[in-house]
Formats: C-alpha cells, structure tokens, sequence
C-alpha cells in the first residue's frame, strides 16, 4: 500500500488524486490529523487513519502494510519540523516500507541562506540514515508562494519586496502530479531528484510585466530594503522569528540558490510545467495556485 502523508493540505490531496488515476485505488491510503476532513477520500475507496508526526503510535497505525511513504513536509522550519520529518521517516521504516519518500526543496544545503534548506538537508541526512531507499523530492519554490509574496500588488499596481534573485516558481498542481508518477513508477530516483522545477527563472521585476499582460493594468517593482520588509510584516502582527525567516528567501534568492531551471520536471509531466502567466491569470480569476 502507499501512503501519503498531510492528504488533507494543498500538495498532499492534489497527490492522491493523481496517485488514484495511476494505481488502483485500494493501494491508496492516507494519513491524516483529521479524518473527518479525508471523508471525500474515504468515500472514493481511499483508506483513511489518523496520523500525526508527533504520535510515533498513530504513525504506526496509518503506516500499517506501507510499502511505500510520501511524506509530505510540514509548514514549518527549525528543529521542530526536523524532528518531526524524522518520526515520520522512523515510523515509515518500523512500519516495513520498502522506499519513503519526501518532499524536499530545490536549493536544499546546510549553508543554505534560508532555514527551510538547512532543514531539508538535515532531513535528507537522516533518511540516508534510515537504511531504505529513499527518494527526496526536491520541489521547486511554489508559486502559491509567490502569490503570497505579492499579496494584494495585483490590484493596487505596486510590488514592494526586498532586492531579490531568479526563483523557479513551481506549481502545485505539477509537483502533485509528478509525485504521483514517482510512487507510481517506484524506485524511478535513488535519492535527492534534481530540482523540479517550472520552465523560467523569474525575479520580482520581471514578475510587473507579466502582471501588466495578464491585469491590463500597469504594475510597477519598489525595492525596499530587508529592515523596512521586516518592519513591514511585524507591524503587522508576524512574529519576528517568522519575519527573519522570509526574509531568508530573498537572501537566498539574491545569492542565485533558486536559480536553477532544470527539466526533469517536465520530463515527468510529459509536458511543460504551468508557467508563471498562467498562474498570475488563475490568481486573478479567483482559484488557488
């Protein structure tokens, strides 16, 4: 059986969905805080058990008969978030999954300028340590990202972030897909794949143009400074920690960390990766990227 982890979030559903169109649905289980949420699932055949990556004994439940685990990250970065990618890889292999899977992150190294990537390289350390073949899915930056990045620019015409770099903005929709080919095709990478990522590298000043195509309206880029950014979000209730850790993003980006445009994606897929227009013309129609 294989299964996912985090099947109620925005990468995990768009996975088994995938995932059931290519195996059949009976192989497909999920694991999930909230089954309740999963009943959709549940009703189209998948098998649904609650799991959580701080419960090392409902793990084992979810897990029970895995061949194969995604396990899909956390929302979160520093030592919490590694810790719990580690009880989900040790629950995987105790459960006698013969590859686990994880979605890792394009620019993945433990000098990383931003946390997210030092928590990745640390969480592929230890699958290596695991003893089992493992894949790590190195995902380029998701759009859906990019669009929270620019909040409302969109409408009001002005993108103001700090200097940024070239980033790969990845749909989740095909990163979805490409995770469901993996599990479905298994063992088809031993260890980190290459970064997966969309066709263009794009910074913030090209992103106006774009924008200006799609809206009709002019959009210009304001370059503010980090301090100003942070002081930014912190007025506006983040917390400080969180401020400084997207503020990494753009530090990484400037230092050309997300850069890299690469096609196994594509290759994946079948077919070219959504490109950023098409994701700015969703955004402005209304669905979620």
């Amino acid at each position: 059986m294989i299964i996912v982890t985090g099947a109620n979030g925005h990468l995990g559903r768009r996975v088994v969905d995938r995932l059931v169109t290519r195996v059949p649905v009976e192989q497909v289980g999920v694991s999930v805080r909230d089954p309740l949420r999963a009943q959709a699932l549940a009703d189209r055949g998948v098998r649904v058990r609650q799991g959580s990556f701080t419960d090392p004994a409902a793990l084992a439940h979810a897990f029970e008969g895995a061949t194969q685990v995604l396990v899909v990250s956390v929302d979160k970065m520093g030592d919490e978030a590694v810790r719990q990618h580690r009880t989900a890889f040790e629950a995987a292999v105790a459960a006698g999954a013969r590859r686990v899977l994880y979605t890792s992150h394009m620019g993945t190294a433990a000098t990383s300028r931003f946390e997210a990537c030092r928590d990745h390289a640390a969480d592929e350390a230890a699958l290596r340590a695991c003893g089992v073949p493992f894949t790590a899915l190195r995902n380029g930056f998701h759009a859906a990202s990019a669009l929270q990045l620019l909040g409302p620019a969109l409408e009001t015409g002005e993108i103001a972030l700090p200097e940024d770099g070239p980033v790969c903005w990845t749909l989740h929709d095909d990163l979805a897909e490409a995770a469901a080919v993996l599990l479905a095709d298994e063992g088809r990478f031993d260890g980190p794949t290459p970064s997966l990522t969309a066709g263009q590298a794009l910074t913030f000043a090209d992103i106006p143009g774009i924008a200006t195509r799609v809206t009709g309206r002019a959009v210009k880029r304001i370059t503010i400074s980090d301090e100003q950014f942070r002081e930014r979000l912190t007025g506006h209730g983040l917390p400080a920690e969180r401020a400084d850790q997207l503020l990494g993003i753009f530090a990484a980006s400037r230092a050309g960390e997300f850069a890299g445009v690469d096609p196994t994606l594509a290759g994946l897929l079948g077919r070219a990766p959504v490109a950023m227009d098409t994701v700015l013309r969703a955004r402005v129609s209304g669905p979620d990227a």
